[in-house]
């Protein structure tokens, strides 16, 4: 749908709902279609395989048999929920894109599908997941990269500093086919506002947020330069809804882990206040905020509950009066600094720039001492390292174990890569042999290894390296010792 400019910005161009694939001849439906393009987008990221995979992904707790402890999809709907939820704030009460109808319903859609997508292509185990691929890929950089010139500087740091946002985009555009080379097929507008790094990884610039890391890999450059032109984006800057997504993303981890902390016994209610007091006690927001959730303490103390009972729902009180001040700092925020992200030139989180800067980075403080490096937590990655390491072993083995170096569907070399190389998803393996791959053979290569790993759950990493060395492969006997 096209509509003119509002409020002199182009959400004609920032809410894109053209697809990569022009529709052809309309399918026969049963019904009428009443979505707009834009809504379309989440019930087809909602109903796709690896949404419902992150249900057995880690967001801080590897494998916790907690069932209520949140898992990478728990996460995910969380910021769906905010971010849809900010923008329904934005469009119907602080007037965004005033007098632009459509905008109404696209907005709020287009935040909820990015916020339920951003993680769908986060390895096993977390982000703890992503540093054991990067540092495979730095242990074996002779085996890997040694005999291949043809690769530019660019695409090794591909997977030297692998990125579950990259892998987002690719997975979505890529690997979750339907019949085609589009992936879900996706509008403009939302694979343009899901990259949350507008760069690839030659040209990561540390003093800017939004190119701190790549969000894509070498082989979606051209895609994103295709997206990011519908869009109205100079190469390099960020959709203007990302900057909410990512805002989100930090209010629901930071929040939220702490939460689950408490509930897994890790910390007291009472710990988290007197922690954030200590930090950032001086902060008005600090104050009203832990104020607020202790007169409630207080209050749920006199009823008597057990101590269980009364961190629990003291936190969700916290959590509430939390999430308020900062969903309120997120909108308050976006909109003041609007002419600056419109241009391109804006360089602070959105949180960061508002009032409630100080109540997040003491949350986040409070978890990163606290929380993720607990040695509960810390033994659990352990054995995560270890599973990915492995893996990897064994499935680059299977790839590049083959009767013809040079064409990738040739058959393996032993009754052994032949079964390991079955395991890999069959349409992981259809990108990888295709004809059309126009990326070298040995990032081909590369990349198959990191698409099957990226894909697996944590329980599903575990099972398959147990299997694989079930069946008789060992890294020292099939890959030499390392250097």
């Amino acid at each position: 749908m096209s509509y003119p400019a509002a409020d002199g910005y182009p959400w004609n161009l920032w809410l894109n709902a053209a697809r990569r694939r022009p529709s052809g001849a309309a399918l026969a439906l049963f019904h009428t279609e009443t979505r707009a393009e834009i809504e379309r987008d989440y019930d087809r990221v909602l109903f796709s395989t690896p949404v419902r995979r992150m249900a057995d992904k880690t967001q801080v707790f590897p494998l916790d048999r907690s069932d209520s402890v949140r898992t990478r999809l728990t996460h995910s709907h969380e910021v769906a929920n905010l971010a849809r939820s900010v923008g329904l704030d934005l469009v119907f009460n602080r007037g965004l894109a005033a007098g632009l109808t459509p905008a109404l319903r696209d907005v709020p859609a287009l935040l909820a599908t990015i916020g339920l997508a951003h993680d769908l292509g986060n390895p096993p185990f977390g982000h703890q997941g992503e540093a054991a691929m990067g540092r495979w890929f730095a242990q074996n950089y002779a085996r890997v990269f040694g005999d291949a010139p043809e690769l530019t500087e660019a695409m090794r740091q591909d997977f030297l500093r692998f990125e579950g946002n990259a892998q987002t985009l690719r997975l979505l555009t890529k690997l979750q086919l339907i019949n085609d080379d589009y992936g879900l097929n996706l509008t403009a507008a939302t694979l343009a506002a899901l990259i949350k790094y507008p760069v690839g990884s030659g040209a990561i610039d540390q003093a800017k947020v939004a190119r701190k890391k790549h969000g894509f890999f070498q082989s979606e450059q051209d895609l994103v330069a295709d997206v990011q032109a519908r869009c109205g984006l100079a190469p390099g800057q960020r959709h203007p809804l990302t900057w909410i997504l990512e805002a989100c993303d930090d209010i629901a981890y930071s929040v939220l882990d702490a939460e689950d902390a408490v509930k897994k016994g890790l910390l007291s209610f009472s710990d988290i206040m007197a922690f954030l007091r200590h930090t950032a006690g001086e902060d008005t927001l600090v104050t009203q905020v832990c104020a607020a959730a202790e007169h409630e303490h207080r209050r749920y103390r006199a009823a008597g509950l057990s101590p269980a009972e009364l961190n629990d729902i003291s936190m969700q009180t916290f959590r509430i009066r939390a999430i308020g001040a900062l969903m309120q700092a997120v909108a308050d925020t976006f909109l003041s600094q609007l002419p600056a992200i419109g241009r391109g030139d804006f360089n602070q989180e959105l949180i960061a720039a508002s009032p409630a800067g100080a109540l997040l980075q003491a949350l986040k403080a409070c978890n990163w001492q606290h929380v993720y490096r607990h040695k509960t937590v810390l033994k659990v990655e352990l054995t995560g390292f270890v599973v990915i390491h492995g893996l990897m072993d064994a499935f680059w083995y299977a790839i590049t174990c083959r009767t013809d170096a040079h064409n990738p569907a040739s058959a393996r070399c032993t009754p052994l890569a032949s079964y390991l190389y079955q395991l890999i998803s069959e349409n992981y393996r259809r990108v990888f042999e295709s004809p059309s791959n126009a990326m070298p053979l040995r990032y081909r290569e590369a990349q198959l290894l990191t698409d099957m790993l990226a894909g697996m759950t944590d329980s599903f990493a575990v099972r398959s390296w147990q299997q694989i060395q079930e069946a008789g492969f060992s890294s020292t006997l099939h890959l030499g010792v390392r250097a």
